[in-house]
């Protein structure tokens, strides 16, 4: 059991991350994901290899990072943007919401999403701020069906696992081209859970 408040990040250490997620930001923009690597993002961003490494770990941990920073603008959106995505409006009309624009999100971060996968690790099912998301809503729209957590889950995995895998396949269409099916799909799954 940790004792005591986290340790916060020493000022350099804080500069240099979001240094290196800027570098890398750049870098993907410029070269494509793929052509990003520990190395190359530690000779662009002047820093030493080991201090890349301790902070990502992984290349993927560098595309995490990426998605993290969008993640975070993404969640304040459902915190304090307008209805119905933002509050103010009823549980099953954020739902919708919700899912229109996870699937958004997803296709429009397709690439980092892709490359922040690392093949050691498994395929997160869905990650905690939105699986939390749904389950107040849920819990709001449909209290009898969201007691147990394993609706709301089952609802993240269908936006967030199965669509990112789906994305990922070599023979996918383009995203923009399925993305109108997946949200119409969405809103039938939770206009039929939340009538």
């Amino acid at each position: 059991m940790p004792w005591g408040r986290p340790r916060e990040e020493r000022a350099d250490a804080a500069r240099n991350r979001a240094h290196l997620i800027e570098v890398a930001r750049q870098m993907v923009a410029e070269l494509g994901a793929d052509k990003v690597t520990m190395d190359g993002l530690a000779e662009r961003a002047g820093l030493g290899k080991g201090t890349v490494f301790r902070r990502f770990r992984t290349r993927a941990g560098i595309f995490h990072a990426l998605l993290d920073e969008e993640e975070k603008r993404f969640q304040q959106r459902l915190l304090s943007g307008p209805p119905p995505l933002g509050p103010g409006a009823p549980a099953a009309e954020r739902l919708v919401a919700f899912g229109r624009a996870r699937l958004e999100f997803l296709v429009e971060h397709t690439v980092l999403a892709r490359a922040s996968l690392d093949p050691a690790e498994p395929v997160p099912a869905g990650d905690s701020p939105s699986l939390f998301h749904v389950q107040v809503l849920l819990s709001e729209a449909r209290p009898d069906l969201a007691a147990s957590g394993t609706l709301a889950l089952q609802l993240v995995a269908a936006l967030e696992g199965p669509i990112l895998l789906y994305l990922r396949a070599s023979d996918a269409p383009e995203p923009g081209s399925v993305v109108h099916d997946l949200i119409a799909s969405w809103q039938v799954l939770v206009e039929s859970i939340c009538p």
